[in-house]
């Protein structure tokens, strides 16, 4: 056979496989041979129930101990990842995978892969990604670390749930299915374990269909330490979960600090107008404590809608109803007026803070109020100018911060306008962070 004809049957070969198994893979050669004889298993049952053929992608993080050699001569396919990190093995699993489906499962052989069968007909039936729920399909003894099962799971998925409303209920399963259509449009870039948060959170945040079914877990067979740790990879986590939810991040506690600050000052105003300034027990340094606030709450959300903004732009998040419709109003122009107005209200403030001071003789001042007020509406208008710019820079250079834009790639034809992803539809309303 030549060698056009050796290509087109490997091309053919790649178009007729249905579904790919990948598994990471750093010195598991002890392992490897349950996993691999699990993942047959599996394939075997989706070719004789629903007639997919499948194949077994062993993405190899630079194992030394003869593991992709083993995994060769086991019939599965060895692609290598120069990159450490869990995440970055699977990526690059996944980039080199011929399926249409995809199945993520360690080669530790703690996963039935037989399980995974459920995730492939749920994926056939619509599914964008399917999880597996250890909690639901059951935990052997000496499979989970009790500090994993108590409490590490139990409160990241929590977490996760909270910020992002995915409802699953077991949100760091190794076992787990995704179309690869949604791999590409997730667009993953963690490389180490926190890439299992990343890809739940980044398909809620996207309106991908998630569905979840029973997966056992049964202990290792490797015969050494997990490269697990459970407390830095934990935080790995939990970072994650914090930097891509900029509601709960900045919004949140930046709306917490600002009406709070607005509170003291309505209570210390109303309190000036009543003369009771000096016997009531929010003073001065309550109303100092007050315009910090206002002006960190301030600063919070101008990093909770840069930070909302570039999720939008980097394709991972939709923009909302209610942001789509701020976005009508709010742009460069908006904030800039905005911001001069309000700096130029605060120096007239405090221009007439300098006057009431030359009229008595520049002695003592009862109360700072005034001054707070002026110095904070200077100090807020700028900081409105200046966060104007940057969510312009942000928004591509563009005055209107959601504006359709161009759509990478080079295909040498004219660029093409992609709006902003409109609302998620009903029934993919799951992520409101």
């Amino acid at each position: 056979m030549g060698g056009q004809d050796r290509a087109s049957a490997a091309d053919a070969t790649a178009r007729d496989i249905d579904v790919t198994i990948v598994m990471p893979c750093l010195d598991e050669a002890r392992a490897l041979p349950t996993a691999i004889a699990s993942a047959r298993d599996a394939l075997d049952t989706l070719e004789r129930r629903l007639g997919l053929t499948g194949e077994i992608v062993i993405a190899d993080n630079g194992s030394t101990d003869g593991s992709p050699a083993l995994a060769e001569r086991l019939g599965a396919r060895v692609v290598p990842v120069a990159e450490r990190g869990y995440g970055a093995a699977l990526s690059g699993g996944f980039h080199a995978a011929r399926g249409r489906y995809l199945v993520m499962g360690d080669a530790d052989g703690s996963y039935d892969f037989r399980d995974a069968v459920a995730m492939v007909e749920a994926l056939r039936d619509g599914a964008d990604l399917c999880m597996g729920s250890r909690f639901r399909g059951g935990i052997a003894p000496g499979a989970m670390p009790w500090k994993n099962r108590y409490l590490g799971n139990p409160v990241l998925t929590g977490i996760l749930n909270l910020l992002f409303r995915t409802g699953v209920g077991d949100a760091h399963c190794g076992l787990r299915a995704l179309t690869k259509g949604c791999f590409k449009r997730l667009a993953l870039r963690g490389s180490g374990m926190e890439f299992a948060s990343e890809m739940v959170i980044k398909a809620a945040l996207k309106g991908e269909r998630i569905v979840e079914v029973p997966a056992t877990l049964s202990p290792d067979v490797r015969g050494r330490p997990p490269h697990l740790r459970p407390w830095r990879d934990g935080w790995r986590h939990l970072r994650y979960l914090l930097m891509l939810s900029p509601t709960w991040l900045f919004a949140v506690p930046g709306a917490a600090l600002a009406l709070t600050g607005l509170a003291i000052l309505a209570l210390a105003s109303g309190a000036l107008a009543l003369g009771l300034d000096g016997r009531f027990f929010l003073g001065n340094y309550w109303v100092i404590l007050a315009g910090a606030m206002l002006g960190l709450g301030h600063s919070a959300g101008l990093l909770a809608a840069a930070t909302h903004l570039y999720g939008v732009r980097e394709g991972y998040r939709r923009s909302g109803r209610r942001a789509a419709r701020w976005a009508r109003w709010i742009s460069l122009e908006s904030m800039l007026g905005a911001g001069i107005l309000g700096a130029a209200t605060g120096f007239c403030v405090l221009a007439a803070v300098v006057w009431y001071w030359s009229r008595h003789s520049y002695g003592p001042i009862g109360s700072v109020l005034p001054a707070v007020l002026g110095t904070s509406l200077m100090v807020l208008g700028t900081q409105n100018a200046l966060g104007g710019f940057l969510l312009a820079v942000i928004g591509g250079n563009e005055a209107a911060f959601l504006k359709e834009r161009p759509a990478r790639g080079g295909t040498g034809q004219a660029p093409a306008a992609v709006p902003v992803p409109p609302p998620m539809p009903p029934e993919h309303g799951r992520a409101v962070a």
